[in-house]
């Protein structure tokens, strides 16, 4: 018989773990650091993919759920550069098959498909230790501990989780992103609203970008990227909000003023994300009685896959400890090994992504791959 499933984070990939898992039966309980659901906004939009995302969700029965959910005409894709020159124009015909949705809307469909309790909020890991036998036992804040005899993982890049497997740690990747809100593009700002258009925004040059997503309405959500070390970061005022914004404004002098309107009138304090990742193909050796999914298995720098990739890591994960009732070590086994090889191509891919949207042949290096990506389909 599977043991009780123990699993640390309720982010998407712990949640489609926590469902899947309820789907076949097996019981799991899910501990969460935040003290509730609202506890703080969960991100912007996430796009579905049909090779992971979908499927995932499938495995939770939860596919026309998620369907009811997406925001029509969220594909769109336009790229500039720095003058806001129109470089690259796609609209969404529908037939992108990486439908939009806000990625809180698909939390909480997640947490109402779980029976009540299953999610313990505000119960913040501080340690694990290995108690023999394939048995673990997890330390909360408050001191409280709860013993396992399966213990996943889903605890993101600074995974507690994470040393009882590997002593791999994220580093840094030398670029962070600055992020903020426009509300009410539409009326108040209609030359930027206009420009960013309905979806997707990138305005890019070596080292630097201005990104947008349209969310619901008038709302564009900004994502200002730089390159530069920490200490860099470090310098600036984030405590300020005005002089923050000041700063990084400052380091798109000469861009056009439609574009920079995203960081100049931005409505919410700009918020420092800085990017980390672990060294691509991360494995580690089977340790019985405990795995890991998502970003703590395979953190990497944002490449659009992440949240995808750990739902379909829960998800896998789920219906292998189903496939293998009463041999946990067999189901996580079969699990890691797709899940390795997996992570790790995303990974490169990811890093392959970045280079184009932030090396030196940028903006034309992502231009010449989206161009290159429609000949060949």
């Amino acid at each position: 018989m599977t043991p009780h499933v123990t699993i640390i984070g309720a982010g998407l990939g712990g949640l489609t773990l926590a469902r899947v898992l309820h789907v076949h039966g097996i019981p799991a309980t899910v501990y969460e650091a935040e003290p509730s659901p609202a506890a703080r906004a969960q991100g912007g939009m996430l796009d579905i993919h049909d090779d992971n995302g979908l499927p995932a969700l499938e495995a939770a029965g939860l596919a026309d759920a998620f369907r009811a959910l997406v925001l029509e005409g969220r594909q769109a894709i336009r790229i500039l550069d720095r003058n806001g020159t129109v470089l690259f124009d796609q609209a969404d015909d529908g037939t992108g098959g990486r439908p939009e949705v806000m990625r809180g809307e698909l939390r909480r469909i997640l947490l109402e498909a779980l029976p009540a309790g299953t999610v313990r909020w505000g119960h913040k890991a501080t340690g694990v230790r290995a108690l023999g036998a394939g048995r673990h036992e997890v330390t909360f804040t408050d001191g409280s501990t709860v013993g396992t005899g399966l213990l996943v993982g889903a605890d993101g890049a600074w995974s507690r989780v994470r040393p009882l497997l590997s002593d791999a740690t994220p580093e840094y990747v030398g670029r962070s992103v600055v992020e903020t809100y426009l509300y009410d593009a539409d009326d108040r700002h209609p030359a930027t609203a206009k420009m960013a258009g309905g979806g997707s925004f990138f305005a890019l040059a070596p080292g630097r970008a201005i990104q947008a997503h349209r969310e619901s309405g008038g709302t564009l959500h900004t994502y200002v990227v730089l390159t530069e070390p920490l200490d860099w970061f470090a310098a600036v005022d984030f405590t300020d909000a005005a002089a923050a914004t000041a700063r990084i404004a400052r380091e798109f002098d000469g861009w056009a003023p439609e574009v920079t309107t995203l960081i100049t009138a931005g409505d919410t304090a700009p918020a420092l994300r800085p990017h980390h990742t672990l060294p691509v193909g991360h494995r580690w050796d089977r340790v019985p009685g405990v795995t890991l999914l998502g970003d703590a298995a395979h953190l990497c720098a944002p490449n659009g896959e992440g949240a995808n990739l750990a739902m379909l890591d829960g998800a896998e994960l789920g219906l292998a400890l189903a496939a293998y009732p009463g041999d946990t070590e067999a189901a996580l086994t079969a699990y890691e090994q797709a899940m390795f090889p997996r992570g790790a191509a995303a990974a490169a891919e990811g890093d392959q992504l970045n280079e184009l949207l932030y090396g030196d042949q940028a903006p034309h290096g992502l231009i010449n791959a989206f161009v290159g990506d429609r000949q060949s389909a």
